[in-house]
């Protein structure tokens, strides 16, 4: 493996652990670079989950020890999760792709239209809805959630954080930290059925997670000292260059080609 290699694994690890620590969606910069290197769509699938474990460790122990993290709810909603995921891993993949990718660009607009025009709804708490016990249509709307995630992942931390939110009445701040710990819960297992599938990379998948952990630290850092109009407005770039993607309107592909020529 060349040192050009191994620098673009560490680089754009540091990239995707920072974004993903602090919305979601850097995924998809993932695994444009890990089918870029050759690996085959499964397989770059796979190898991305070594590091999204090992980024979301990260992230949860630093929310933790900042006291953002509500643990208790955090489990409730990520065993659903789980469950869904394990699934979502199982499942062949017959699904059309273009349609996955628009299907997840619509949601990110429309989660994009909340943090633009209603940011009020995102970055208060809804009092009403924390003290209300978790209902059962929440944990089959996390199991959904669970099944999208174990399938391919990419865009997965923006349906658990609006899950979050307006279902449990979280802040964006607190939603994003309680979004990292079901990702850590779920993450292991569907990363085991690659690996007894013989769909992950070790090489590559532990390279990258060297800047994932390095990105994912420093987002949970910056997250909780810079405030929800930090992670609102950097949600916003990361979404409309995530979006810009899913339409085909850039090519991260196409970017890291001309990058490593």
């Amino acid at each position: 493996m060349s040192w050009l290699i191994v620098t673009a694994l560490i680089a754009s690890g540091l990239l995707v652990g920072f974004i993903n620590t602090l919305a979601g969606g850097g995924t998809i910069i993932s695994i444009s670079l890990l089918m870029f290197l050759g690996l085959p769509p499964t397989v770059a699938n796979g190898t991305n989950r070594v590091a999204v474990v090992i980024q979301n460790f990260v992230a949860v122990g630093s929310f933790r020890r900042q006291k953002v993290l509500d643990t208790r709810n955090g489990i409730r909603l990520g065993i659903p999760t789980v469950l869904g995921s394990l699934l979502g891993a199982q499942i062949a993949v017959s699904l059309n792709d273009r349609f996955i990718q628009y299907a997840i660009g619509m949601a990110m607009l429309v989660m994009l239209f909340f943090i633009l025009f209603k940011p009020a709804y995102l970055t208060q708490s809804k009092e009403e809805l924390l003290r209300k016990p978790i209902g059962r249509w929440q944990y089959f709307l996390f199991f959904l959630i669970g099944i999208y995630g174990g399938f391919i992942h990419v865009g997965v931390g923006y349906f658990i954080i609006a899950g979050v939110m307006l279902g449990a009445g979280y802040n964006l701040l607190k939603a994003n930290a309680i979004k990292n710990l079901i990702v850590l819960m779920y993450a292991p297992f569907t990363l085991i059925v690659f690996m007894i599938s013989g769909m992950v990379d070790y090489r590559y998948g532990l390279i990258h997670a060297v800047g994932n952990v390095v990105g994912a630290y420093f987002a949970a850092k910056y997250a909780v000292n810079w405030g929800i109009q930090f992670v609102r407005w950097a949600m916003v770039c990361i979404i409309l260059v995530t979006v810009m993607q899913m339409f085909g309107i850039i090519d991260f592909k196409e970017i890291f080609r001309m990058i490593l020529k």
